[in-house]
């Protein structure tokens, strides 16, 4: 299956350059491109790509406002592009419901594997970069009081977990793949699958980012814990 790509950052060489790259790929094929917020919400709608390559920082619309519309109106993964992995937008990007984000100077062999994973529906978690931000994003913001491990239930949504799916969000917020969930859980992956879909289904989760999010929010981590 070949993996549609839609590439928006106002800077030219920055989209032409992520374009060679992708479209040399013998799986991905570069559908269109745009140089703003509002360009990239009319080429997702017309092309309807798997993935949106997307750019924080754009004129006219920002890469926040147009995650927030692609993210509501259609299944597009969105990937945000930002050239600091201290940039304060970030947060505000992945609850608009972006899977993932890069760093622009990010290498030629990362952009394709990170489009490849966000388009396969898994979300860019595991780099300790990520963990590290999610981290500092979080931690800017007030957080409710910790939920207590034996306590019946807890924030909205979370007392309608079972307790290994609450086991489970916590290793998401951890940031651990799901070879290593099993691991931690003695199960198998197949299992863990079950329980990730869980969560998301019954917190109403967009996907694994939105998972670690929760985590935080919720008062199960905080941040730096590990």
């Amino acid at each position: 299956m070949t993996i549609s790509v839609v590439i928006a950052d106002d800077q030219e060489p920055v989209r032409s350059g992520f374009a060679m790259i992708l479209d040399a790929q013998p799986d991905i094929t570069v559908a269109g491109e745009a140089g703003d917020g509002i360009e990239a919400i009319a080429a997702v709608r017309r092309h309807r790509p798997d993935v949106l390559l997307l750019d924080i920082r754009m004129p006219r619309m920002d890469g926040i406002e147009a995650a927030r519309t692609v993210c509501a109106e259609t299944a597009t993964r969105v990937l945000m592009l930002t050239t600091s992995d201290q940039d304060d937008y970030v947060y505000d990007a992945l609850h608009a419901g972006a899977s993932g984000f890069l760093l622009k100077d990010v290498r030629r062999d990362d952009l394709v594997h990170a489009v490849r994973v966000v388009a396969a529906g898994d979300s860019l978690l595991a780099p300790s970069v990520t963990r590290r931000l999610i981290d500092d994003m979080v931690s800017r913001r007030p957080r409710p009081a910790p939920v207590p491990s034996g306590s019946p239930s807890g924030p909205s949504g979370l007392d309608g977990l079972t307790q290994r799916e609450r086991e489970t969000l916590v290793l998401l917020g951890r940031g651990l793949s799901n070879a290593e969930i099993a691991a931690e859980l003695v199960v198998s992956e197949h299992t863990v699958k079950t329980h990730v879909s869980n969560v998301l289904m019954k917190l109403g989760l967009r996907d694994r980012v939105q998972a670690v999010i929760a985590t935080y929010e919720s008062g199960l981590l905080q941040p730096g814990t590990r």
